[in-house]
């Protein structure tokens, strides 16, 4: 048995952060109903590249999920969802706040239908507060979250990162940590819950080490100004070719064995200073050093070493690494057009179960019959509420 297989869950989410939440949730076995509108499909679907016609972005992010076409502002389309969820439980949305509620499907709506509904709202700012109704995006909530205001390089433009942290690791991460916990609640209450997920609140509360700073030391956080924002040879470093080496060396072992690999053994007493001046001369000392040699020759020097050096890769030599490879992260996902398609794998691992992949994410509708099917609907009856355009 998967460790979620139990789960029931109706997935209203478009995007990135709702959808990688629920796939996460389905790799590790749970039932996942999409419920997508027929007349505003998710935008991830036209998101290329394209693999046999179907967007690899919509196709991972939505693996092992079966998908129906509902247009909720029908009441026979909000009759169906009232159906499924004596069954299915659990919801993820990602509408602004009200919307669900206009819709006839929010959680106090449901909760009546259900006392043990789990319903999970996934938001840039949450149900609460001034900014509850204000779009936003990823870079907003970042800027929001005060965690921008201390990244980057001093004086410089605040850095783009290559993934939506405040999406994944504030929206998705968030998300699966609290309906799991309600789930937990419910199995000693048997009541459910909502559960407000703001992507701005994850990641201020990612703020929580710098936070104690400033609210406890009365020191704000700039950039470079600790050690880990860049205000020690904690960085990252130009090689002779133009690529980047990661430099983590903090401890004193570490340190010492980075002198030595580098050639600046008369310095091995420095790790533990932390005055600006001395840290800005051995950084240049640092600079000096790893622009001599290309990556590749000083990630084979440190490849013996135990100093908390690595090369910084770009994702195809990471997807290539032996790391990558025994952990089982690159997988092969069967698609509907019967062939397979390469994703990135589940990163949780459990010593009693593999994760459950399923297909790629589904055309929209294409579980329309089946689950209707399951919640007793006839073939004429089904067949009516196609007609009616209910259905995508």
């Amino acid at each position: 048995m998967l460790p979620l297989a139990n789960l029931k869950i109706l997935d209203f989410t478009t995007l990135v952060p709702g959808p990688f939440a629920t796939m996460m949730l389905a790799d590790m076995g749970a039932d996942i109903i999409r419920v997508e509108s027929p007349t505003r499909p998710d935008m991830v679907r036209a998101m290329g590249p394209f693999s046999d016609g179907t967007s690899t972005t919509h196709a991972a992010l939505n693996r092992g999920k079966r998908s129906i076409g509902l247009d909720l502002k029908n009441p026979e389309a909000v009759e169906i969802i009232k159906t499924l969820i004596s069954e299915y439980d659990i919801v993820v949305e990602q509408f602004r706040p009200g919307v669900m509620d206009r819709l006839g499907v929010g959680y106090e709506a449901l909760k009546e239908i259900n006392p043990a509904v789990i319903y999970c709202s996934i938001t840039g700012y949450g149900q609460t507060g001034p900014n509850r109704d204000r779009a936003g995006h990823d870079n907003n909530y970042l800027s929001l979250s005060g965690l921008n205001g201390h990244s980057g390089r001093e004086k410089g433009r605040t850095p783009i990162m290559g993934m939506p942290i405040a999406d994944l690791a504030g929206g998705s991460l968030h998300a699966v940590v609290g309906l799991l916990a309600a789930v937990n609640q419910r199995n000693t209450t048997s009541i459910g819950q909502h559960v407000d997920i703001s992507m701005t609140d994850a990641i201020f509360g990612l703020n929580t080490m710098f936070g104690s700073h400033l609210l406890a030391g009365n020191s704000e956080p700039v950039p470079g100004s600790s050690t880990l924002n860049g205000g020690t040879f904690y960085d990252y470093y130009l090689t002779a070719d133009g690529r980047n080496l990661s430099v983590g060396s903090l401890e004193p072992q570490f340190f010492q064995q980075l002198c030595q690999a580098i050639g600046l053994h008369e310095h091995m007493g420095l790790g533990g200073q932390q005055d600006p001046l001395s840290q800005a001369k051995f950084r240049a000392m640092i600079e000096e050093k790893i622009a001599e040699k290309t990556l590749a020759q000083w990630a084979e020097i440190f490849k013996q070493i135990d100093a908390c050096v690595e090369p910084v890769l770009t994702l195809a030599e990471a997807c290539e690494s032996e790391q990558v490879k025994q952990r089982d992260l690159v997988v092969d996902v069967k698609t509907y057009e019967n062939s397979t398609q390469k994703q990135v794998g589940s990163a949780i691992k459990f010593s009693g179960s593999q994760p459950n992949y399923g297909l790629c994410g589904a055309p929209l509708g294409f579980h329309n019959e089946e689950v209707l099917t399951h919640i007793g609907m006839n073939s004429s009856e089904i067949k009516k509420i196609k007609d009616s355009g209910i259905l995508g």
